[in-house]
């Protein structure tokens, strides 16, 4: 009788293939907490105000209250993770070691669609403000792309240090403008008049003009303000001390991202020119800078400031996805020829030209079939996608962890426990099914759905018959064995 094929083969590499895939240790708490915050900073730009025309400002808050709820569970319980488990694998390494092999690789499948999505959905916004800066046609927009993956992807492989410095002069740059904007705009707050703007449908108020179904449609915009923060693990290998940092870092990062949220959308949508106009546009903070400022004289100068923002969070998830491509194809999840590091400045350059590539292929594809005027709002349906199925896989993860593993050292624990996990997973649940169910982008979701489902036929045909034992893999394989052995 033949032999039954093993659901997994490791191959053996030696202590050359891990020297060429080292990375450098630099980040403080400061760094971290930037980095965070960078990431998810441009949702305050551009994409939240998309929510307004589905569910109206009521809408809108309510779901970003959802949110808020849903991230505190999420980052409370990643906290916990990420100081038992400091791998640059992130949710990938958290899934594997809780749920095996599959389990992992879906995590960090369903993660790299979100990281790599996620910066082709800002680099629209990028090319949206930089057309307004030079007076460039629409049709000039994907050249504005491809600029700025290049000028980033550059700035991420000449090192580590220079990363991290660009973040917190950025991050701090950004919530400068933002507290800028907050205070200037208050002497133009008439909250009834602009805010509520929006035409109910029937039998609905201007607060809710499209009742409960428009604050289910907003879920997918409100979270783009959250999108992002859970990235930090990434950086644990680059970090000096994960167990410490990680958490202080995740928390503090939350907290400024909740202040920054609320007063965003309302401050937003209180002044002219309204939450209807503000909806449909794609530079939504240069309505409010003409607002406040009360000229649009300036236009060219506040829509460089505006930009900040994006490019913040641009440069921040370019180095998250070169973190977990790097991290998936160390371990043979992805092919490995993209994990080596340059010689020289210790990054993950092949990891960051192919997210790059992928990223921008998927912005002009949907370009290029005729959405022009939607390619943001597509796009981000799609990162919210992936992000919402790693995040049900991640919370799964903790629950797993906590129950398999009781005895493992953990120098944070996340006061929500369980209870938050469970929270978090059914909120992203919800988001889940809300994406199929709005007919302007629900095409989009259904192309992430492909790719998702391409993804699983590549490990269970190829990847997974090819592994090698990363520092993640000896991890999980270890403790596999010996589930409730304290971990060391």
């Amino acid at each position: 009788m033949p032999s039954v094929p093993p659901e997994t083969t490791y191959t053996t590499q030696g202590t050359e293939y891990f020297e060429k895939r080292t990375l450098r240790r630099h980040a403080r708490v400061l760094h971290l907490w930037a980095t965070g915050v960078a990431a998810v900073i441009s949702g305050d730009f551009f994409g939240w105000n998309f929510g307004l025309l589905s569910g109206g400002f009521g809408g809108m808050f309510l779901a970003v209250a959802i949110m808020t709820v849903m991230y505190a569970g999420l980052c409370l319980s990643i906290a916990e993770m990420s100081a038992a488990l400091p791998h640059s694998g992130g949710a990938y390494s958290f899934a594997r070691t809780a749920m095996g092999r599959w389990g992992g690789y879906l995590t960090g499948l369903a993660e790299n669609m979100e990281y790599i999505l996620t910066p082709a959905t800002i680099v629209v916004g990028i090319g949206g403000y930089l057309g307004a800066i030079f007076g460039t046609p629409k049709s000039f927009e994907p050249l504005w792309w491809l600029a700025a993956y290049a000028v980033f992807v550059m700035l991420n492989v000449r090192g580590v240090e220079l990363a991290f410095r660009f973040s917190v002069f950025i991050a701090a740059a950004a919530l400068l403008v933002l507290v800028v904007f907050w205070v200037a705009a208050i002497p133009h707050l008439q909250f009834q008049r602009f805010a509520l703007d929006v035409p109910p449908s029937p039998g609905h108020s201007a607060f809710l003009p499209r009742g409960i179904p428009g604050i289910l449609a907003c879920l997918p915009f409100a979270l783009w303000l959250y999108l992002g923060i859970e990235q930090l693990p990434l950086a644990a290998e680059e970090s000096h001390d994960p167990g410490r940092d990680m958490p202080r870092a995740l928390i503090c990062g939350l907290l400024t991202l909740v202040v920054c949220s609320f007063l965003t959308v309302c401050v937003s949508a209180a002044i002219a020119p309204g939450a209807t106009k503000l909806g449909a546009s794609d530079e939504p903070l240069i309505l409010g800078f003409q607002t406040v400022f009360a000229t649009k004289a300036w236009t060219k100068t506040l829509a460089v400031v505006a930009c900040i923002g994006l490019i913040a969070s641009f440069h921040t998830i370019i180095f998250a996805y070169g973190r977990q491509i790097y991290s998936l194809s160390r371990a043979g999840y992805f092919p490995p020829f993209l994990s080596e590091t340059h010689s020289v400045h210790k990054t993950p350059v092949r990891s960051l030209i192919a997210g790059s590539a992928l990223g921008l292929l998927a912005a002009l594809g949907i370009y290029l079939t005729g959405q022009k005027s939607s390619v943001g709002a597509t796009l981000l349906n799609m990162a919210v996608f992936g992000a919402v199925i790693a995040y049900i896989l991640q919370m799964a993860s903790f629950i797993l962890l906590r129950r398999n593993l009781p005895n493992a050292k953990r120098p944070y624990l996340s006061p929500l426990g369980i209870t938050g996990a469970v929270t978090s997973a059914g909120i992203a649940a919800v988001t889940l099914v809300t994406l199929f169910r709005n007919p302007d982008y629900s095409r989009g979701v259904w192309g992430a759905a492909i790719w998702f489902l391409c993804g699983i036929a590549y490990f269970a045909i190829y990847a997974r018959h090819r592994l090698v034992l990363s520092p993640e893999e000896e991890f999980a394989n270890h403790h596999e064995k010996k589930p409730h052995q304290k971990v060391k």
